[in-house]
């Protein structure tokens, strides 16, 4: 018994740490595509719960291995027009926010509003800039179809020194393509708290696979949110302003004057 031990243990080790590459291989990947640099989306965004609201927004990023900011603008409908919510990550630590409502009104967001609803979508503030494919702890947990696509579950946990309002994230990865199709999100407790399904997959201006369309939903909150990339733009310049309120007010000035 003792010699088939011996023979058994390394077997299983060695099978166990070819799992534990292939999904640090794959996170680190994602990881990667997230952090494309600079770039400017513009998206429509339809919230379709008790009643319907529909957002054309304009977003600009700037993500890489030191941190994301990203800003969400609200371009229509005309009363809205200018609204725009700041968000930063940096490093492992957390997330902080800023919003800003026309014309001067600018208010801070602090670590417990993180997981509050982002212009009231069912995506949270959290969710835009949190990039779970970097955390420390990640395992492939199954194999699955989505929609007929094979898929590999991809499961993300923080570890200690990162921030999240989340215990676990899983992800269902088409492994042809190398995009999620499919991604869940569980509390501490795990308790699932929000789905992002993946509906529509384009080429990007950078010749890779994405998701462009997007369905959003809350567990319990009933209501859907579906989101649809129109266009995207990388290696664009930004100033530092255009990431400040400063820079906020002069575009939330524009649009209020039509342009």
């Amino acid at each position: 018994m003792k010699t088939l031990l011996r023979l058994i243990c390394p077997v299983l080790l060695a099978v166990s740490a070819h799992a534990d590459d292939a999904a640090n291989g794959l996170a680190a990947k994602l990881g990667a595509m997230q952090q494309d640099g600079a770039s400017v989306v513009r998206l429509k965004m339809e919230v379709q719960g008790a009643g319907k609201s529909t957002l054309q927004l304009q977003i600009k990023q700037r993500r890489s291995g030191a941190g994301t900011e990203v800003v969400y603008q609200v371009l229509w409908p005309k009363e809205r027009a200018g609204e725009a919510v700041l968000l930063r990550k940096m490093g492992g630590g957390a997330a902080t926010g800023t919003v800003f409502t026309p014309p001067t009104t600018v208010r801070s967001l602090d670590g417990s509003q993180m997981k509050d609803a982002l212009l009231g979508s069912d995506l949270s503030y959290a969710d835009v800039v949190e990039n779970f494919f970097l955390w420390k702890q990640q395992a492939i947990v199954g194999t699955e179809l989505v929609n007929r696509v094979s898929c590999d579950v991809l499961e993300s946990k923080p570890g200690k020194g990162e921030h999240s309002n989340y215990g676990s994230v899983r992800t269902w990865v088409d492994r042809r393509r190398d995009v999620p199709l499919r991604v869940e999100k569980y509390s501490a407790s795990g308790k699932l708290v929000r789905r992002i399904e993946t509906t529509r997959v384009v080429s990007n201006d950078k010749k890779q696979a994405v998701p462009a369309n997007l369905t959003v939903s809350g567990a319990g909150q009933g209501s859907v949110t579906e989101m649809n990339g129109a266009s995207v733009k990388h290696g664009v310049s930004f100033g530092d302003r255009e990431f400040s309120p400063a820079g906020f007010m002069e575009v939330g000035a524009v649009r209020a004057g039509g342009d």
